[in-house]
């Protein structure tokens, strides 16, 4: 068991009408049933948000005290925001920052993530897959043994 927060970024509202060979053409209410299904079948609990607002990432971030870890998708604001990653350190939440495009193979500008040194991983260009591999990841099943033995 365990209670996790998922977090979707700006203009992640407008999946399946933007730029669907680059984001996939799920929309983002689908990707978030996906998340759902995943979370009952694991028996854990998931909070979804998405907002198009730095301060209401920030807020949701502060908000998830006491929850067992954060997956985030920051979409610009990865690039971009020194405080969704105060945040997130400041909270101490075990987080994965997770894209469904490869940033790393995109401009030049989007290769840069202020939030990925605060997290324990980062999963880019998976499509909505890569929520719940961070799902997976955050419970423990997919964490190698020798970081289980760590904390």
């Amino acid at each position: 068991m365990g209670k996790f927060l998922v977090i979707h970024g700006p203009n992640l509202n407008l999946l399946g009408k933007r730029a669907p060979t680059t984001y996939g053409r799920l929309t983002l209410s689908e990707i978030d049933r996906k998340i759902e299904a995943y979370a009952r079948g694991k028996r854990i609990k998931v909070k979804i948000v998405q907002s198009d607002c730095e301060g209401g990432i920030i807020e949701a971030i502060h908000k998830a005290l006491g929850f067992d870890g954060l997956v985030i998708n920051p979409a610009g604001y990865t690039h971009t925001s020194v405080a969704i990653r105060d945040a997130i350190e400041a909270t101490g939440l075990r987080t994965i920052e997770v894209h469904l495009s490869n940033i790393h193979a995109r401009e030049d500008f989007r290769r840069k993530s202020l939030i990925a040194p605060v997290c324990c991983g980062q999963i880019s260009g998976l499509g909505w897959t890569g929520y719940v591999l961070a799902l997976e990841y955050l419970r423990g099943s997919a964490e190698p043994a020798a970081v289980r033995k760590e904390r």
